[in-house]
Protein backbone atom coordinates (compact mmCIF):
# COMPACT_ATOMS: atom_id res chain seq x y z
CA UNK A 1 0.00 0.00 0.00
CA UNK A 2 1.32 3.46 -0.84
CA UNK A 3 2.36 5.78 1.96
CA UNK A 4 -0.44 8.19 1.04
CA UNK A 5 -3.09 5.46 1.15
CA UNK A 6 -1.71 4.13 4.42
CA UNK A 7 -1.78 7.61 5.95
CA UNK A 8 -5.49 7.83 5.18
CA UNK A 9 -5.95 4.35 6.61
CA UNK A 10 -4.27 5.40 9.87
CA UNK A 11 -6.64 8.34 10.15
CA UNK A 12 -9.60 5.98 9.77
CA UNK A 13 -8.18 3.58 12.35
CA UNK A 14 -7.80 6.43 14.84
CA UNK A 15 -11.40 7.48 14.28
CA UNK A 16 -12.48 3.89 14.95
CA UNK A 17 -10.50 3.89 18.22
CA UNK A 18 -12.20 7.10 19.35
CA UNK A 19 -15.66 5.81 18.42
CA UNK A 20 -15.15 2.43 20.08
CA UNK A 21 -13.99 3.84 23.40
CA UNK A 22 -16.63 6.59 23.36
CA UNK A 23 -19.45 4.12 22.57
CA UNK A 24 -18.32 1.85 25.41
CA UNK A 25 -17.54 4.76 27.75
CA UNK A 26 -14.53 2.63 28.61
CA UNK A 27 -11.15 1.63 27.25
CA UNK A 28 -7.60 2.82 26.65
CA UNK A 29 -7.38 5.38 23.85
CA UNK A 30 -3.91 6.80 24.59
CA UNK A 31 -1.83 3.69 24.03
CA UNK A 32 -4.11 2.51 21.23
CA UNK A 33 -3.49 5.71 19.25
CA UNK A 34 0.29 5.43 19.68
CA UNK A 35 0.61 2.02 17.96
CA UNK A 36 -1.50 2.69 14.85
CA UNK A 37 1.46 3.06 12.48
CA UNK A 38 3.08 -0.15 13.75
CA UNK A 39 -0.12 -2.12 13.16
CA UNK A 40 -0.71 -0.48 9.79
CA UNK A 41 2.75 -1.37 8.49
CA UNK A 42 2.38 -4.93 9.79
CA UNK A 43 -1.13 -5.72 8.57
CA UNK A 44 -1.18 -3.84 5.27
CA UNK A 45 2.42 -4.16 4.07
CA UNK A 46 4.23 -6.97 5.88
CA UNK A 47 2.36 -9.91 7.38
CA UNK A 48 1.32 -13.00 5.44
CA UNK A 49 -2.30 -13.52 6.58
CA UNK A 50 -5.67 -14.52 5.13
CA UNK A 51 -8.79 -12.94 6.70
CA UNK A 52 -10.92 -15.62 5.00
CA UNK A 53 -8.92 -18.30 6.83
CA UNK A 54 -7.95 -16.87 10.24
CA UNK A 55 -6.57 -20.20 11.49
CA UNK A 56 -4.42 -20.92 8.43
CA UNK A 57 -1.47 -22.89 9.85
CA UNK A 58 1.22 -21.14 7.82
CA UNK A 59 0.09 -17.57 8.56
CA UNK A 60 2.35 -15.09 10.28
CA UNK A 61 1.40 -14.55 13.91
CA UNK A 62 0.76 -11.33 15.81
CA UNK A 63 0.50 -10.98 19.60
CA UNK A 64 -0.60 -7.70 21.19
CA UNK A 65 1.38 -7.99 24.41
CA UNK A 66 0.06 -4.62 25.60
CA UNK A 67 -3.45 -6.06 25.44
CA UNK A 68 -5.21 -2.96 26.77
CA UNK A 69 -4.57 -1.35 23.37
CA UNK A 70 -7.09 -3.78 21.84
CA UNK A 71 -9.14 -1.00 20.13
CA UNK A 72 -6.27 -0.41 17.71
CA UNK A 73 -6.05 -4.11 16.86
CA UNK A 74 -9.82 -4.46 16.49
CA UNK A 75 -9.96 -1.49 14.14
CA UNK A 76 -7.36 -3.14 11.89
CA UNK A 77 -8.95 -6.60 12.01
CA UNK A 78 -12.36 -5.18 11.09
CA UNK A 79 -10.89 -3.20 8.21
CA UNK A 80 -9.06 -6.28 6.94
CA UNK A 81 -12.31 -8.25 6.96
CA UNK A 82 -11.77 -10.67 9.85
CA UNK A 83 -15.23 -9.67 11.13
CA UNK A 84 -17.91 -7.11 10.12
CA UNK A 85 -17.21 -3.47 10.96
CA UNK A 86 -20.58 -3.31 12.72
CA UNK A 87 -19.02 -5.35 15.54
CA UNK A 88 -16.92 -2.36 16.57
CA UNK A 89 -20.02 -0.86 18.18
CA UNK A 90 -20.06 -3.81 20.60
CA UNK A 91 -16.61 -3.15 22.05
CA UNK A 92 -16.47 -4.06 25.76
CA UNK A 93 -20.12 -5.19 25.82
CA UNK A 94 -21.20 -8.35 27.61
CA UNK A 95 -20.74 -11.45 25.40
CA UNK A 96 -19.17 -9.37 22.58
CA UNK A 97 -16.34 -10.89 20.57
CA UNK A 98 -14.47 -7.61 21.23
CA UNK A 99 -13.58 -7.76 24.89
CA UNK A 100 -11.52 -5.10 26.68
CA UNK A 101 -8.45 -7.24 26.04
CA UNK A 102 -7.98 -9.56 23.03
CA UNK A 103 -9.63 -12.98 23.39
CA UNK A 104 -8.44 -15.59 20.90
CA UNK A 105 -11.44 -17.82 21.64
CA UNK A 106 -13.92 -15.11 20.72
CA UNK A 107 -12.37 -12.87 18.07
CA UNK A 108 -11.27 -14.03 14.58
CA UNK A 109 -7.77 -12.81 13.79
CA UNK A 110 -6.59 -12.72 17.40
CA UNK A 111 -3.74 -15.22 17.74
CA UNK A 112 -3.33 -15.03 21.53
CA UNK A 113 -5.38 -13.85 24.49
CA UNK A 114 -3.44 -11.12 26.27
CA UNK A 115 -3.81 -8.47 28.94
CA UNK A 116 -1.62 -9.58 31.81
CA UNK A 117 1.49 -7.59 30.97
CA UNK A 118 4.61 -9.54 30.06
CA UNK A 119 2.72 -12.64 29.01
CA UNK A 120 2.20 -11.61 25.39
CA UNK A 121 5.87 -11.44 24.49
CA UNK A 122 6.32 -14.75 26.33
CA UNK A 123 3.61 -16.33 24.18
CA UNK A 124 5.20 -14.87 21.05
CA UNK A 125 8.54 -16.44 21.97
CA UNK A 126 6.78 -19.79 22.38
CA UNK A 127 5.13 -19.40 18.99
CA UNK A 128 8.47 -18.62 17.36
CA UNK A 129 10.09 -21.67 18.99
CA UNK A 130 7.16 -23.80 17.84
CA UNK A 131 7.51 -22.56 14.27
CA UNK A 132 11.22 -23.41 14.28
CA UNK A 133 10.56 -26.91 15.62
CA UNK A 134 7.84 -27.46 13.00
CA UNK A 135 10.13 -26.28 10.20
CA UNK A 136 7.78 -23.45 9.22
CA UNK A 137 9.04 -20.21 7.71
CA UNK A 138 6.34 -18.04 9.30
CA UNK A 139 7.21 -14.88 11.21
CA UNK A 140 6.00 -13.88 14.68
CA UNK A 141 5.43 -10.25 15.67
CA UNK A 142 4.50 -8.68 18.99
CA UNK A 143 4.05 -5.18 20.45
CA UNK A 144 5.03 -4.41 24.04
CA UNK A 145 4.35 -1.23 25.97
CA UNK A 146 7.23 0.60 27.61
CA UNK A 147 5.61 0.40 31.04
CA UNK A 148 5.23 -3.32 30.40
CA UNK A 149 9.02 -3.62 30.34
CA UNK A 150 8.93 -3.30 34.12
CA UNK A 151 7.61 -6.88 34.19
CA UNK A 152 10.25 -9.55 34.76
CA UNK A 153 8.56 -11.87 32.27
CA UNK A 154 9.68 -9.59 29.45
CA UNK A 155 13.33 -10.19 30.25
CA UNK A 156 12.92 -13.92 30.85
CA UNK A 157 11.26 -14.17 27.44
CA UNK A 158 14.05 -12.08 25.92
CA UNK A 159 16.74 -14.39 27.30
CA UNK A 160 14.87 -17.33 25.78
CA UNK A 161 14.50 -15.54 22.43
CA UNK A 162 18.25 -15.06 22.22
CA UNK A 163 19.06 -18.53 23.56
CA UNK A 164 16.90 -20.23 20.93
CA UNK A 165 18.19 -17.94 18.17
CA UNK A 166 14.71 -16.76 17.18
CA UNK A 167 15.40 -14.88 13.98
CA UNK A 168 11.72 -15.41 13.13
CA UNK A 169 10.64 -13.09 15.96
CA UNK A 170 10.18 -9.30 15.80
CA UNK A 171 9.36 -7.39 18.97
CA UNK A 172 8.09 -3.80 18.84
CA UNK A 173 8.36 -1.53 21.87
CA UNK A 174 5.85 1.32 22.01
CA UNK A 175 8.08 3.79 23.87
CA UNK A 176 5.65 6.65 24.52
CA UNK A 177 7.07 7.51 27.92
CA UNK A 178 3.82 7.27 29.89
CA UNK A 179 2.01 4.57 31.85
CA UNK A 180 -1.10 4.44 33.99
CA UNK A 181 0.44 6.08 37.09
CA UNK A 182 2.60 8.75 35.42
CA UNK A 183 5.76 8.93 33.38
CA UNK A 184 7.99 5.87 33.19
CA UNK A 185 10.69 7.75 35.05
CA UNK A 186 8.29 8.58 37.88
CA UNK A 187 7.21 4.96 38.26
CA UNK A 188 10.39 3.02 37.43
CA UNK A 189 13.01 4.33 35.06
CA UNK A 190 13.74 2.06 32.10
CA UNK A 191 17.23 3.38 31.45
CA UNK A 192 18.95 2.85 28.09
CA UNK A 193 16.57 0.47 26.33
CA UNK A 194 18.71 0.13 23.23
CA UNK A 195 21.69 -0.96 25.32
CA UNK A 196 19.57 -3.26 27.50
CA UNK A 197 17.93 -5.10 24.61
CA UNK A 198 21.25 -5.34 22.77
CA UNK A 199 22.79 -6.91 25.87
CA UNK A 200 19.94 -9.43 25.93
CA UNK A 201 20.89 -10.60 22.45
CA UNK A 202 18.51 -8.68 20.19
CA UNK A 203 19.28 -7.05 16.89
CA UNK A 204 17.99 -3.57 17.83
CA UNK A 205 16.59 -1.13 15.28
CA UNK A 206 15.73 2.24 16.82
CA UNK A 207 13.00 4.37 15.24
CA UNK A 208 13.16 8.07 16.10
CA UNK A 209 9.49 8.62 15.23
CA UNK A 210 7.37 5.51 15.67
CA UNK A 211 4.35 7.40 14.37
CA UNK A 212 6.02 7.94 10.99
CA UNK A 213 4.99 5.25 8.53
CA UNK A 214 8.14 5.42 6.42
CA UNK A 215 10.41 5.05 9.44
CA UNK A 216 8.42 2.13 10.85
CA UNK A 217 8.32 0.33 7.50
CA UNK A 218 12.04 0.88 6.98
CA UNK A 219 12.71 -0.77 10.36
CA UNK A 220 10.53 -3.74 9.44
CA UNK A 221 12.38 -4.07 6.14
CA UNK A 222 15.79 -4.31 7.84
CA UNK A 223 16.98 -7.85 7.21
CA UNK A 224 17.02 -10.11 10.24
CA UNK A 225 20.50 -11.01 11.44
CA UNK A 226 20.85 -14.78 11.38
CA UNK A 227 20.22 -16.30 14.79
CA UNK A 228 18.99 -13.09 16.44
CA UNK A 229 15.48 -11.88 17.37
CA UNK A 230 14.79 -8.33 16.19
CA UNK A 231 13.69 -5.50 18.48
CA UNK A 232 12.18 -2.36 16.93
CA UNK A 233 12.33 0.43 19.50
CA UNK A 234 9.72 3.00 18.46
CA UNK A 235 9.64 6.42 20.12
CA UNK A 236 5.98 7.40 19.94
CA UNK A 237 3.43 9.90 21.23
CA UNK A 238 0.72 8.61 23.54
CA UNK A 239 -2.66 9.76 22.22
CA UNK A 240 -1.14 10.53 18.80
CA UNK A 241 -3.44 12.39 16.42
CA UNK A 242 -5.75 13.98 18.99
CA UNK A 243 -4.31 17.25 20.31
CA UNK A 244 -5.80 17.15 23.80
CA UNK A 245 -4.80 13.50 24.31
CA UNK A 246 -1.20 13.73 23.13
CA UNK A 247 1.38 13.17 25.88
CA UNK A 248 -1.32 13.27 28.55
CA UNK A 249 -1.10 10.45 31.08
CA UNK A 250 -4.78 10.93 32.02
CA UNK A 251 -5.81 9.44 28.66
CA UNK A 252 -4.20 6.08 29.41
CA UNK A 253 -7.50 4.49 30.43
CA UNK A 254 -10.22 7.13 30.09
CA UNK A 255 -12.84 7.19 27.35
CA UNK A 256 -13.84 10.45 25.63
CA UNK A 257 -17.26 11.92 26.42
CA UNK A 258 -19.61 13.18 23.69
CA UNK A 259 -17.96 16.60 23.38
CA UNK A 260 -14.45 15.14 23.42
CA UNK A 261 -15.43 12.56 20.81
CA UNK A 262 -16.74 15.29 18.54
CA UNK A 263 -13.56 17.33 18.89
CA UNK A 264 -11.30 14.31 18.33
CA UNK A 265 -13.19 13.17 15.24
CA UNK A 266 -13.11 16.69 13.82
CA UNK A 267 -9.33 16.78 14.22
CA UNK A 268 -9.01 13.36 12.59
CA UNK A 269 -10.86 14.57 9.51
CA UNK A 270 -7.55 16.19 8.62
Amino acid sequence: MTNEALTLKCRQLRRDIINMTADAASGHPGGSLSIVEMLACLYYNTMNIDPANPRWEDRDRFVLSKGHSAPALYAVLADKGFFPREELKNFRQLHSILQGHPDAKKCPGVDASTGSLGQGISIAVGMAIGAKLAGKSLQVYTICGDGELQEGLVWEASMAAANYKLDNLTVFVDNNGLQIDGTNDQVMSLGDLNAKFTSFGYQVVEVADGNDLEQVQAALDVKHETGKPKLILCHTVKGKGVSFMENQVGWHGKAPNAQEREQALAELEG
